[in-house]
């Protein structure tokens, strides 16, 4: 069976590396040969080694793609738990606040909050209810497929704008394997900066065999008009580096151009300098619920901040590099030394 496990997890890692690396979506223009170069020397992708000004003196710095996608193994074999967000919302809701979830479709049928089967009509009637809400695929990840919806003066709106009834009964019906939960309102920091999003973010943290728990690397993570509702930095949302001892945002970057951004490109509002409140309650309350959760080595936390205390949106499987890294390096760094505890790098 071991056998078996390990050939299915190297033909996985094969298929990786050909659709993920070497095909990867360009932002960047690359020159083919140093693409491919680098694909195949490391792992990177194209647009890391535009992002990093990937050269042969710096390569031994950075993390790569693959090695991200590599790490995904850690939790093994807990993963799953934390890759389906209603088993891991299960999870996360006896430690920390999570959004309700009022609405979930799986294999065809609605359930409301008390996992009671209730009809389409049904679906739309506690939507209008609860007013505000966002739409979120079960396990997919990186924004993709989430929506914003709202119901107010008797009409809805998906990401601001108006839809018919007609039109989102038909998203509801079409798709499958999704959940509807409450929209939390973030702090005010966070809407000063962009109030079209939500904002949100990202913990690493990370288990030591003593049972220990260090945080190994946080951002701020901002949208922008053009990936609203989500910020995801992999839709073009923004990066703001977290200085770990006072929760001081960095300039912000992004993952589609070499821009910095001391302030936010469409509401003009400062973005460096600026300090998240209750950073040591943040820091310390997440610290305390990883050390509990004992299946997972691992976990990559989605925070969203409020006025007084912060929810946890997602609590991740694993985190992308490229939203660290983006600020330099972390091979030689935290990550990359858990990464070789792990035996995930060398």
């Amino acid at each position: 069976m071991k056998i078996i496990d390990i050939s299915k997890r190297f033909i996985w890692l094969c298929a990786i590396f050909v659709i993920r690396i070497v095909f990867a979506p360009r932002k960047f223009k690359v020159p083919i040969l140093k693409g491919l170069y680098y694909n195949f020397n490391g792992g990177f992708t194209s647009n890391q080694v535009a992002l990093y000004d990937l050269n042969k003196a710096n390569k031994k710095e950075y993390l790569s793609e693959f090695e991200w996608y590599k790490s995904r193994k850690i939790n093994y074999p807990n993963s799953y738990k934390l890759n389906n967000k209603l088993i891991c919302n299960k999870i996360m809701k006896e430690y920390v606040n999570i959004p309700e979830t009022c609405i979930t479709k799986e294999n065809g049928v609605y359930k409301d909050k008390n996992n009671k089967e209730i009809t389409l009509n049904q679906t739309i009637e506690i939507l209008k209810k609860e007013k505000s809400l966002f739409f979120k695929p079960i396990s997919i990840g990186k924004g993709i497929g989430i929506f914003r919806l709202d119901y107010e003066s008797n009409k809805f709106k998906k990401d601001f704008k108006e839809i018919e009834e007609k039109d989102l009964r038909k998203i509801l019906q079409e798709r499958d394997n999704y959940f509807i939960s409450l929209r939390i309102k973030q702090s005010q920091y966070l809407d000063k900066i962009y109030d079209k999003t939500s904002n949100t973010v990202r913990i690493i943290t990370a288990r030591y065999e003593n049972g220990s728990i260090d945080i190994l690397a946080a951002v701020q993570r901002i949208g922008t008009k053009s990936t609203i509702p989500v910020d995801n930095g992999s839709r073009g949302g923004l990066i703001a580096n977290i200085n770990l001892e006072n929760g001081t945002l960095s300039l912000a970057k992004s993952l589609h151009n070499k821009n910095k951004y001391k302030s936010h490109p469409d509401s003009n509002s400062m973005i460096e300098g600026v300090k998240i409140p209750n950073w040591d309650m943040i820091t310390k309350e997440i610290t305390t619920v990883a050390k509990k959760l004992t299946d997972f080595k691992f976990i990559a936390w989605d925070i969203l901040p409020t006025d007084d205390n912060f929810y946890v949106i997602e609590a991740n499987n694993s985190s992308g590099v490229n939203i660290i890294q983006v600020f330099g390096g972390v091979r030689n760094k935290s990550l990359g030394n858990y990464y070789r505890k792990q035996k995930i790098i060398k």
